[in-house]
């Protein structure tokens, strides 16, 4: 990324970095600017390739409840159940995408959520379905 952004002399913060977001409950959406990694290693990696000054397009994938869960949670596939909210979010993400790129990230996430809302998320089920592998 940080090669690509000197060829084409790109500035950090015309740079736009789509990610996982487990501090968020799954089909949430937020746009930032700058900030720390969180421990997010692709992040921390363009971090210090490029410095803290890129947007992030943070997509929810939710916390699977206990810390030794989280990195085969952020590694593995989606469940099926999953696409209910999955499949409407990524299509809200593009759709909503000309928004982003004119520079009006608040506009961005506000019509990403108008197009695809989050579903109602309760931690204490999604604690119930890691534990039983769901």
């Amino acid at each position: 990324v940080a090669e690509a952004a000197r060829f084409y002399k790109v500035q950090p913060s015309e740079v736009i970095v789509f990610h996982d977001e487990i501090d968020l409950a799954p089909g949430r959406f937020r746009m930032k600017t700058g900030g720390g990694a969180a421990g997010q290693n692709g992040v921390r990696s363009l971090i210090s390739q490029l410095g803290a000054d890129f947007r992030r397009a943070r997509m929810g994938v939710g916390h699977p409840g206990e810390p030794q869960l989280v990195h085969a949670h952020v590694l593995s596939d989606f469940h099926k159940a999953d696409r209910t909210w999955l499949e409407p979010m990524l299509n809200a993400v593009a759709d909503a995408l000309p928004f982003a790129l004119a520079g009006d990230d608040d506009r961005y996430q506000a019509e990403v959520m108008r197009l695809a809302p989050a579903p109602k998320f309760s931690p204490r089920q999604a604690a119930q379905n890691a534990a039983r592998g769901e």
